[in-house]
């Protein structure tokens, strides 16, 4: 929840902000692509040094950096500044999903893992889902700035609390023996020293696999869903239909609250199949794709009268619900890395998933002002998740571990 709300201040801050700093449609898209920049570059670093550190040291590096940047973007005078804020913002939450999918792949068996996904997935809506109308009373009432510095502060906190509280299984006191065979067997990795070298020889095996190549594409896909929600969503409902700033902040919670559904529905189905006996396959393919298909329906927006708002947000709320349960992509990777190289493999996935996030907000921006429109970047955004469900259910093969040797 921490995480994503860091990210998705900037949009709710965004038309107040650009109004303050003079910065027209083009340069806005810039900012929002900024994070993405080192997010995305940072990806294989992270993951090789969180199979170097191990996941404890690693995610409170990463929560006290990336707070204290969200700090600094409350602090800035100019596009520059903000730009290398939201630069140092991404190169320090780089090592979270590739730690998320860490602790998936060693405390959980794999019957429980796309459950526990869809509870930390939660996490990444419920901050605006259940706080948004109070966060947008903040901006509005006391401005833009001071969104940066609540959300920074809780993540800096939040920081030294997690290296208190979290231990790996076999560090940990409240799991006892039988647990942690539970798990083992259940398909939880065995915790080792964290002692993998990183080789570029690593990077070229997962590139040859087609299994992770067509997972990361389809995450890809989601993510354009995903970054237009975080960066340009509150924007779309006050350009383009003219609601009240309060009013969109209202709006705006309830496709939140429906990706967070929809995050938990896909995982108990995916983990009842699995239980059911119906194999990894139809278990973790079937929710995706029919969520990422879910998804691809974002272009029925433009086809929506102006004065229709309700229809707006329920169509915009099914398309975040189907979003949310495409996210189990992550419980994939947990499925199928190899076990010497969860962390790289997480950040290669994350690598190619984020792209889109460099690319999306550049191309909103780049047709928001030469359109005036989002028509045309729904039907850009819409087509990237049906390519990752069409990659799902006819590309992919069987999910299994991807077997590793030095």
């Amino acid at each position: 929840m921490i995480n994503y709300l860091n990210r998705t201040v900037f949009g709710i801050a965004k038309p107040l902000l650009v109004s303050d700093l003079h910065i027209d449609p083009v340069w806005a898209g810039l900012l929002g692509s900024a994070f993405q920049w080192s997010y995305a570059a940072a990806q294989l670093p992270a993951g090789a040094l969180l199979d170097r550190l191990g996941t404890r040291l690693t995610y409170t590096l990463s929560l006290v950096g990336w707070s204290v940047f969200t700090l600094m973007q409350g602090a800035v005078s100019g596009v520059g500044a903000m730009i290398g804020a939201r630069v140092g913002l991404g190169l320090f939450e780089a090592p979270c999903f590739p730690a998320n999918s860490r602790v998936l792949a060693h405390w959980f068996p794999q019957d429980e893992r796309a459950r526990a996904n869809s509870i930390y997935s939660v996490g990444m809506f419920a901050g605006i889902a259940f706080l948004s109308v109070p966060l947008f009373w903040l901006t509005e009432t006391y401005g833009w700035r001071d969104l940066f510095v609540l959300t920074g502060v809780l993540g800096i906190v939040f920081g030294f609390l997690w290296y208190l509280v979290y231990r790996e299984p076999h560090e940990s006191r409240l799991a006892n023996r039988a647990e942690i065979e539970q798990i083992v067997a259940g398909g939880g990795l065995k915790t080792q020293a964290a002692k993998t070298e990183f080789r570029w020889s690593y990077v070229k095996k997962l590139l040859s696999t087609r299994l992770m190549i067509c997972a990361s594409v389809a995450q890809f896909g989601t993510n354009a869903v995903l970054t237009f929600f975080l960066i340009d969503f509150v924007n779309y409902l006050i350009v383009q239909r003219h609601m009240a700033f309060l009013n969109a902040g209202f709006y705006a919670a309830l496709p939140y609250m429906a990706a967070a559904v929809g995050g938990v529905v896909g995982g108990q189905i995916s983990d009842q199949l699995l239980k059911s006996g119906k194999g990894a396959n139809l278990a973790r393919k079937l929710p995706i794709a029919v969520g990422l298909l879910l998804a691809a329906c974002l272009p029925v927006v433009s086809y929506i009268p102006a004065d229709e708002n309700w229809l707006v947000i329920l169509v915009m709320s099914v398309v975040f619900f189907g979003q949310g349960a495409s996210n189990l992509g992550w419980t994939v990777l947990s499925d199928i890395a190899p076990k010497q190289l969860v962390g790289l493999s997480a950040g290669f996935f994350n690598l190619i998933t984020n792209l889109s996030g460099i690319i999306t907000p550049i191309a909103i921006g780049i047709i928001l002002q030469y359109t005036g429109s989002y028509n045309l970047s729904f039907a850009f955004i819409g087509a990237l998740p049906l390519l990752g469900a069409l990659l799902y259910i006819f590309a992919m093969g069987d999910i299994k571990r991807m077997e590793f040797t030095e």
